[in-house]
C-alpha cells in the first residue's frame, strides 16, 4: 500500500471513530429531532382540543420529536379535516395521531392514510379496523356517570329520582357522541326508571344551536327536571340558557368536559356537574404511543384515558383541580 493510500485510510478511520464517539456521547432522544407525528384534532379552536395539542406539544418536547398541531376550524368540517390528513401523510410521517371528526367519512380516509403510515387514533372512533392504537374515554361509560351524577343532582334538589329530561347532542354520527348517548339512555332505562327521557335532540356543533334548543325545551315542557349536555359545545350554549332563565335549581344540567365558562356556571349552581376526561393525556400518550409504534414496538391496542364527575364538591380535590386547570401554554 502506498504511504499516500495508508495516511487516506488512516483518516477515514479516525473520521469513523470520532463519528462513533460523538454518537455515543449524544443522548437518544436527539435523534428523535428528526422524527415528525402530526397530531390532527376536531377543532383547533375549542379549549379542549387545545389542551389535547398541549399534550401532544409537551409530548413532542419530551420526546425530543416534531409534532406539528393540526385540524379544522370547525368540529363540524368534516371535510377539512380529511383533506388534513392527506396532506399529513402525504409528508411521509412516523407516525399519524387523529381524532376523527365523524365515524363514517374518516373511515375510507383512515383506512388509505394506514397503508403507508401507523395511524394512532385518540378520543372518537371512525369506520375503520386500520388503527394501531386506540386511545380515548370510556364514552360509553362517561354517559353512565352522566346519568348517576344528573340523578343524583335531581334527588337532591327534589327528594327523589323522578321527572322529566332530556339530552341534547352536539352533532349526529359522531362516535364519542354517539357512545354517551347510548351509554346515558341505557343506564336511565335500567337504573332510573323514574326518570322519563321527553326530549332526544341533536344540534349542529354550535354553541348558539345548543341555547336555542334549550331555550325551545324550557318553553315546550314546563316540568323538566334535568338535561344532559353531552359535550363542551352544548354544555356552554345549555348553561346560558339556564344562566339566563335563571333555572339553576330547578333544572339540572350535567356536562361534558370543562373550560372556563363551564366551570364558572358550575360554580354558580348554572351546571350540577361536569363529566371530565383526560384530554391532556389523550394528547401526550397519543404521541408517545405513536413514536413507540415507529420504532416498531409493541403497544396496546385499546387505552381507556378515564373519565370523572365533577361537581362543586369535589372541584377543588387536588386531581380534580388538575384536570379542570391543565397546564395549556
Amino acid at each position: 500500500m502506498s504511504i499516500a493510500k495508508r495516511i487516506l485510510s488512516r483518516r477515514a478511520f479516525n473520521a469513523l471513530a470520532g463519528a462513533a464517539f460523538v454518537a455515543a456521547m449524544v443522548p437518544a432522544t436527539s435523534f428523535a429531532q428528526d422524527v415528525t407525528i402530526p397530531i390532527i384534532v376536531k377543532d383547533t379552536t375549542s379549549f379542549y382540543w387545545q389542551i389535547v395539542l398541549a399534550g401532544a406539544r409537551a409530548a413532542g418536547k419530551d420526546l425530543g420529536v416534531n409534532v406539528p398541531e393540526l385540524g379544522a376550524q370547525s368540529e363540524s368540517d368534516i371535510n377539512g379535516q380529511i383533506t388534513i390528513l392527506e396532506n399529513a401523510v402525504a409528508g411521509a410521517p412516523a407516525a399519524v395521531v387523529i381524532a376523527p371528526t365523524e365515524f363514517k367519512a374518516l373511515g375510507k380516509p383512515v383506512d388509505e392514510a394506514a397503508k403507508s403510515v401507523p395511524v394512532i387514533g385518540i378520543d372518537s372512533g371512525a369506520d375503520s379496523k386500520a388503527f394501531t392504537s386506540f386511545l380515548t374515554t370510556d364514552n360509553v361509560q362517561g354517559g353512565r356517570i352522566a346519568a348517576d351524577g344528573l340523578a343524583a343532582a335531581i334527588k337532591e334538589a327534589t327528594g327523589k329520582e323522578e321527572g322529566e329530561i332530556a339530552i341534547i347532542t352536539s352533532l349526529p354520527g359522531v362516535g364519542s357522541l354517539d357512545q354517551r348517548r347510548e351509554g346515558f339512555l341505557d343506564q336511565v332505562k335500567t337504573k332510573y326508571p323514574g326518570l322519563k327521557v321527553v326530549a332526544d335532540k341533536y344540534a349542529d356543533g354550535q354553541a348558539t344551536t345548543g341555547l336555542n334548543i334549550m331555550t325551545d325545551l324550557i318553553t315546550a315542557n314546563p316540568n323538566l327536571v334535568g338535561v344532559f349536555a353531552s359535550n363542551l359545545i352544548m354544555a356552554q350554549g345549555v348553561g346560558q340558557a339556564i344562566a339566563e332563565n335563571k333555572l339553576g335549581d330547578k333544572i339540572k344540567v350535567i356536562g361534558f368536559d370543562s373550560d372556563e365558562k363551564t366551570v364558572g356556571f358550575l360554580k354558580e349552581g348554572v351546571l350540577a356537574g361536569l363529566v371530565v376526561q383526560d384530554p391532556y393525556r389523550m394528547g401526550y400518550d397519543g404521541v408517545k404511543t405513536a413514536l413507540a409504534v415507529s420504532k416498531g414496538e409493541k403497544v396496546e391496542a385499546n387505552v381507556d384515558t378515564g373519565a370523572n364527575l365533577v361537581t362543586k364538591a369535589n372541584m377543588s380535590e387536588p386531581k380534580i383541580d388538575a384536570l379542570l386547570n391543565p397546564k395549556v401554554n
